[in-house]
């Protein structure tokens, strides 16, 4: 028994939940350009929209056609697990399990502790995709996550709500937080002047960095439409650096892009 447990403990994935206080930063953009690329280095990612009602990853990922059953399915026994979990792509080793179209059936923070842990059996890394806000959706994708990514623009609406993010991840018990700066433009930053620097932003946050990714209209574009990002695109190459970081590598971080 002691010798099956310690191997189900090193076959356990990690769950990251990637969150804000705020919509609109790109959230599910990130969630998503970090599992197309942990997939690449051949882990298998499997993406959880917990945004019940506003749903956005199935069509992003370009699953939106081939969808029957959604997360809530498989809390009320309507489908086996695997019934309501889609490939990204042929070959990629990126899945989704969508969150339902009806915002009534978010899944409660009780059932999420029981469910991720056991997705996690099956994959090296499960991203949950946080809904905006600080409300019931926030803690039930937060409530059973190793990991959070907090998501903010450099903007002072969006770091204060990033700080307030980080202050309910910290009562949840979630330790590892870290910073995700996104949409960043040096130009835009520089002209508002609500900052002097970068680090004006990671202390009004309270919350170490973990990745500068730049503003980039083609990757949001080819996302949008359920595609791969562009081969050039700047954001798809910082997001690739932050998958090497949860990994575990020592990859630097960039003071400007």
């Amino acid at each position: 028994m002691v010798r099956i447990l310690y191997r189900m403990a090193i076959l356990m994935g990690v769950s990251v939940v990637v969150t804000s206080g705020k919509g609109g930063v790109g959230k599910s953009t990130v969630a998503l350009g970090l599992g197309r690329s942990l997939a690449q280095k051949g882990r298998r990612v499997l993406l959880v929209d917990c945004d019940a009602g506003l749903r956005s990853l199935d069509r992003m990922t370009g699953a939106e056609e081939n969808l029957v059953f959604d997360i809530s399915d498989v809390v009320f026994g309507r489908c086996a697990p695997a019934e309501a979990i889609y490939p990204c792509g042929e070959g990629e080793g990126l899945f989704l399990l969508p969150a339902p179209s009806a915002g009534e059936n978010m899944i409660r923070p009780a059932v999420m502790r029981k469910l991720v842990p056991l997705l996690k059996r099956y994959y090296d890394y499960v991203l949950l995709d946080s809904p905006a806000g600080v409300g019931g959706g926030f803690r039930s994708a937060a409530c059973a996550a190793d990991k959070a990514l907090i998501v903010c623009s450099p903007d002072p609406v969006c770091v204060r709500n990033a700080g307030a993010a980080k202050d309910l991840l910290e009562k949840l018990g979630i330790e590892n937080r870290r910073l995700v700066i996104n949409r960043f433009s040096a130009p835009l930053f520089s002209a508002t002047g609500a900052y002097k620097d970068l680090d004006g932003v990671i202390d009004a946050a309270g919350v170490r960095l973990f990745g500068l990714v730049p503003e980039d209209a083609m990757l949001a574009a080819a996302f949008l439409r359920g595609r791969a990002a562009p081969v050039d695109s700047r954001a798809m190459k910082a997001l690739c650096r932050m998958s090497g970081r949860l990994e575990g590598e020592s990859i630097p971080i960039p003071d400007q892009l």
